[in-house]
């Protein structure tokens, strides 16, 4: 394979800051990341990310080569057009920054668009960064579509071997095959060369799966604050206030709607109370629920990438 460090380049200034943080944080940084593209239902990931770098100051560390990394004719840059010409592009980029929470402790963060090519040297130079930069935990973050329930709180599944850090949560099934991404691979080639990965796969009911879903986003940012110690209420508060307005307006869009929805979620609600009823006797057949099984969830999650590819 040739050369990883050939996908980026350093920012000295931030590299700088980096060791600066180092040097007093001997346990290491934490680093999240998550990619836009790939299967990120309700828009879980990116309202965290897009939350993340608008309210904490930040600074590049280290650019990826977007030109090697993305395929523009899929996903097609903004070019804006001003009366007689082109005024403004909006160039890709894909990037790790240093960010500082509420009370100044810095950590990482790796986001743009999911690489298009390229996956194993991505993988391979990531965690070149990972070791370059002392990340004691990676974590990665996004929605998946599941058959539940708007009226309940959000689940999450877990992954990586560091899920001890989200006790109280566990997986819905033993085994799937699902499409690939760029983020998994990470996750994956990561924990092979033994460094610590933990990820947040949101719940995020079917129905809504295409709009932005704040009630995900708060949730996924929860266990995160909570896996990490970092402390980001002004982020929390933003995705609190938008998830009551959210939810009133997809109760109201109910109520205003067909029978055959109503009974949609009405036969969700029985699902999820059965089997949490059963969760909390110790017995996952203590109650009869259809329980989706693996070809289920691998099918959900191909029709929401093809329905997401039709938009393009």
């Amino acid at each position: 394979m040739p050369d990883p460090q050939s996908l980026y380049e350093w920012e000295p200034k931030g590299l700088a800051v980096v060791d600066m943080a180092l040097a007093q944080e001997s346990a290491g940084l934490v680093m999240l990341y998550h990619f836009e593209g790939y299967i990120d239902a309700g828009e879980t990931g990116e309202q965290i990310v897009d939350g993340l770098l608008e309210s904490l100051p930040h600074q590049v560390v280290a650019r990826f080569d977007h030109d090697r990394l993305i395929d523009y004719r899929a996903r097609r840059p903004l070019l804006t057009f001003k009366r007689d010409r082109w005024s403004a592009y909006e160039t890709p980029t894909l990037d790790v920054r240093v960010v500082q929470d509420a009370t100044g402790a810095p950590f990482l963060l790796l986001s743009g668009p999911e690489p298009d090519v390229e996956w194993e040297r991505f993988a391979a130079a990531v965690e070149e960064i990972v070791e370059r930069l002392g990340v004691r935990l990676a974590v990665n973050f996004h929605g998946i579509p599941m058959g539940v329930p708007h009226t309940r709180p959000v689940g999450i599944t877990p992954h990586g071997n560091r899920t001890d850090l989200t006790p109280g949560h566990r997986s819905p099934f033993e085994e799937a095959q699902v499409p690939g991404s760029a983020e998994a691979l990470v996750e994956y080639r990561l924990m092979e060369a033994g460094h610590d990965v933990l990820g947040v796969a949101a719940h995020v009911p079917h129905y809504v799966a295409r709009s932005s879903y704040p009630d995900a986003a708060l949730t996924a940012l929860e266990a995160i604050t909570a896996a990490t110690g970092l402390v980001l209420p002004s982020i929390a508060h933003a995705l609190r206030t938008e998830a009551h307005r959210t939810q009133t307006e997809i109760d109201r869009q109910i109520d205003q709607g067909d029978e055959d929805l109503v009974s949609l979620v009405e036969g969700l609600e029985h699902q999820y109370d059965a089997v949490a009823g059963a969760e909390t006797r110790g017995s996952l057949v203590a109650e009869p629920a259809d329980l989706p099984s693996a070809d289920e969830i691998g099918r959900e999650f191909e029709k929401f990438l093809a329905e997401r590819e039709g938009d393009a």
